[in-house]
């Protein structure tokens, strides 16, 4: 694996250093390889909330400069993906990153390669056409699209090999190369409240059902509120269950989080269901939102799906 880095501080430098007449304004370019990884890159980016871009012809890089210049377009960090797909219009990616630099915008360039053995496995596995193997032969596409990157490798602010990474080392590395401390290595955990009456959530990767708790749909004065209600909350929470059940669910989540982390998951959904889905899980919901608020691997958001349903 070859890193290619002119200057020795880029790396180390804040995103928000890279256009002194817009602090914070951060675009990185993404080229290589056909298979070299081109999409984890991408998704490693937005991952941290870059506006991504996939496949832009490089003549719009001119008009994604301008959305950075634009006060209220509120875009300040940008990752986009141009290759050889693009046809005759790559031909002029080179050009137009020295225009966008004499401009004042200073993209980084970000190149994938690997060698040609693992990208004709990669093709073989996913069963896709290679973009320059018009007659369907990888390694025939593999050399001319060698001939058209040449340029681009050697003018790459960083260069990765990924022939021997894993999805999870190849947004590692990226994220060691391009990516703060604050945004590198984050979980969006969504901790999403349902009534199983209402079926449960497709997206759910985690179900917790909670129906073994009181449930205060049964006392009048409690069925109109929700489980954001302290009535509620006290109802709920007041007897051994619910001790028991955060004596071993928190632990839980404080074990797995930092596994799911490290083994490169970027997103997680955890579904807490109750009957209704108004008062015994969003209680509990709320209390894990706590729990994990001191989290800096964690980014966490709450949503009551079923709360507003009568």
């Amino acid at each position: 694996m070859t890193t290619v880095d002119p200057d020795p501080d880029v790396g180390a430098k804040d995103a928000t250093e890279d256009d002194p007449s817009r602090p914070g304004v951060h675009l990185v370019v993404i080229t290589g390889f056909s298979g070299a990884g081109k999409s984890e890159a991408m998704a490693a980016f937005e991952d941290s909330g870059y506006f991504c871009v996939d496949n832009l012809p490089p003549r719009m890089l001119g008009a994604l400069g301008e959305l950075f210049r634009h006060e209220g377009s509120g875009v300040r960090r940008a990752a986009v993906v141009a290759d050889v797909r693009g046809g005759d219009y790559f031909k002029e990616l080179d050009a137009v990153l020295g225009e966008l630099e004499r401009g004042g915008l200073k993209p980084r360039l970000l190149f994938l390669e690997a060698d040609e053995q693992t990208l004709v496995d990669r093709f073989m596995a996913t069963r896709r056409r290679h973009p320059l193997a018009r007659d369907g032969r990888v390694t025939e596409g593999i050399e001319a699209e060698r001939l058209v990157l040449g340029p681009l490798r050697e003018r790459a602010d960083v260069v990765i090999d990924s022939s021997e990474s894993t999805a999870y080392m190849l947004r590692r590395r990226i994220a060691t190369e391009f990516l703060s401390p604050a945004t590198a290595g984050r979980l969006a955990l969504t901790l999403l409240t349902f009534g199983f009456k209402n079926g449960p959530p497709r997206e759910a990767d985690m179900v917790f059902d909670v129906r073994f708790l009181p449930n205060p749909h049964y006392l009048e004065e409690l069925r109109p509120l929700t489980g954001r209600d302290q009535r509620v909350v006290d109802y709920v929470e007041g007897g051994e269950l619910a001790r028991e059940l955060y004596d071993r669910l928190l632990p839980l989540l404080d074990f797995l989080l930092p596994a799911y982390v490290v083994e490169g998951k970027s997103h997680l959904t955890i579904a807490i269901g109750c009957t209704g889905g108004r008062h015994r899980s969003v209680t509990i919901a709320e209390r894990v939102d706590r729990h994990l608020a001191s989290r800096e691997d964690v980014s966490v958001r709450v949503v009551h799906r079923d709360v507003e349903l009568d």
